[in-house]
């Protein structure tokens, strides 16, 4: 029998991922009932503009990266919730809530990085954030990819996930607005080699986990991982 879709079902914790489910499922039932989890989905889109936007007013006044934050705790009430509330409302949008939600996910983690990038002027720091899309991109494609192959989706690791990442931002974007863009110079170039790092770990570890896959379901044939 064919194993059922499981996109809906997340492997892995992250450290705030108890604390957050508590206050899921406490908010859920609170949701007005014209709100439905398709339209939290897309509301996704308007988070994402916002940052652009906001990065892009913050060159003049950095008072404009609050708002940037504000953008990154939106999308994280509302993303968190869109799924819930769907099974919650017993709406059914499984797959489709599965593909329009990551897929827009994809376009709110390239909005941070271009809403950052407006705030640097050297061609060199520009060029790095377009190499720290490059690995947030394909850290992304790799939890997809693994979910592919195995029908086991985790977005977390070590602890760290996605509301842990937000506050993150939330944080670099309260320290900039106090101590200023000055510390790209050498705060980019820490950043991407820590996320250069995280993907190939992860990537690394996942090539292993999928040939060891495929060796036990064809010991007699396949090359040892």
């Amino acid at each position: 029998m064919a194993e059922g879709f499981a996109g809906d079902k997340k492997k892995g914790q992250s450290l705030l991922g108890p604390l957050e489910r508590k206050f899921i499922d406490w908010g859920i039932p609170k949701v007005p009932k014209p709100i439905l989890s398709h339209h939290l989905t897309y509301v996704t889109i308007l988070w994402s503009a916002g940052t652009v936007l906001f990065g892009w007013l913050a060159v003049d006044n950095r008072a404009w990266l609050h708002a940037m934050s504000f953008m990154v705790f939106g999308q994280w009430l509302t993303d968190s919730f869109d799924g819930s509330l769907g099974k919650y409302r017993k709406q059914g949008l499984v797959k489709w809530g599965f593909f329009m939600d990551h897929l827009l996910d994809f376009f709110f983690a390239g909005s941070i990085v271009i809403g950052y990038s407006f705030l640097v002027e050297a061609w060199w720091l520009e060029f790095l954030f377009l190499v720290l899309l490059l690995i947030t991109c394909a850290t992304m494609a790799t939890s997809f990819l693994s979910f592919a192959a195995t029908n086991q989706f985790q977005i977390a690791y070590y602890g760290i996930g996605p509301t842990e990442i937000r506050i993150g931002y939330i944080a670099l974007n309260t320290f900039v607005y106090f101590v200023g863009t000055d510390i790209f110079s050498w705060g980019v170039p820490v950043v991407v080699a820590l996320n250069l790092v995280a993907f190939l770990v992860l990537a690394v570890q996942t090539s292993r986990n999928l040939w060891q896959i495929d060796y036990e379901a064809n010991v007699d044939n396949a090359p040892r991982p």
